[in-house]
């Protein structure tokens, strides 16, 4: 079986690693719109447009037995409309707010988020769903985006930058601080390292990358197919190597290569739109 992943960049390759080393026996692909990059500051019509275009032709071109939209920014928007239209399970990824509420001690959780994300009325309705009883500190930012593309692209991340980003939070008195940063964006734990730096020890970061991986192996019903079959596999190792596309050509593909090879990631090709996107990037 073979699972697709989307996304704006490669942020979801953070939720495919997840997924990947839950149910290793699956095939991998992996679709980022680079054109388009980055989709935290789009509107909702062009992200339903868009995404809906691209993932029809993804699944054309690749036969996909399930979708994940590995990107916080799109699912609030774009789900009920893939699933109206593609017949294969579609997968979305949400913050990971209702666990951060449940092991939060203080009461005070944050939420680091695309701009797009943060204020989008899904998130307001999981406030509202699993976090009711907790304070939710809300922070939108694109240049945390960005800097974990630069990360994969083998550049420095720039530390100033992550410091001015999180400063709302920083700058706040010690028992007003949140104590579970809720990282909203599939980009962000490619930054975990840096930002747990910042936030310091006192503060649990958390994804939802678990949760999805979970997800992923009961939709397909992975258990019971291996032991219908015989593939279980012990090693992720043995996993089928991973397909990558992307929407445009563009001089960052060779740095994303090297550094993609340690996901077993060999080559990007780019994804020729037979269709035409009424709205551009």
């Amino acid at each position: 079986m073979r699972v697709l992943f989307f996304d704006s960049g490669m942020g979801g390759l953070t939720v495919m690693a997840a997924v990947k080393a839950r149910c290793p026996q699956l095939e991998y692909a992996y679709l980022f719109d680079n054109a388009a990059f980055p989709y935290g500051d789009k509107s909702e019509d062009f992200l339903i447009d868009r995404v809906d275009l691209l993932l029809k032709e993804g699944y054309s071109r690749l036969k996909p037995d399930l979708i994940v939209v590995a990107c916080n920014t799109a699912s609030t928007v774009v789900l009920p409309v893939l699933r109206h239209d593609l017949p294969v399970p579609i997968v979305g990824v949400v913050p990971a707010i209702k666990p951060a509420a449940k092991l939060s001690r203080r009461g005070i959780i944050g939420l680091l988020a695309t701009p797009g994300t943060v204020k989008r009325a899904y998130t307001d309705h999981l406030i509202a769903q699993f976090a009711a009883d907790v304070k939710v500190l809300r922070l939108g930012t694109t240049e945390l985006v960005e800097e974990a593309e630069r990360k994969l692209q083998g550049q420095t991340v720039n530390m100033k930058r992550l410091t001015a980003v999180l400063k709302p939070w920083t700058d706040l008195q010690e028992d007003l601080k949140p104590d579970m940063a809720v990282l909203g964006c599939t980009h962000f734990p490619l930054l975990k390292d840096e930002i747990g730096q910042i936030l310091g020890q006192k503060c649990t970061l958390i994804d939802s990358g678990d949760a999805i991986a979970r997800r992923v192996e009961s939709l397909l019903d992975i258990n019971h197919q291996s032991a219908v079959d015989g593939s279980v596999v012990k090693n992720q190792e043995k996993s089928s190597p991973c397909c990558v596309f992307c929407t445009k050509e563009d001089g960052s593909l060779p740095a994303r290569e090297l550094m993609l090879k340690s996901w077993g990631i060999s080559k990007i090709e780019v994804l020729s739109i037979r269709a035409k996107l009424k709205n551009q990037a």
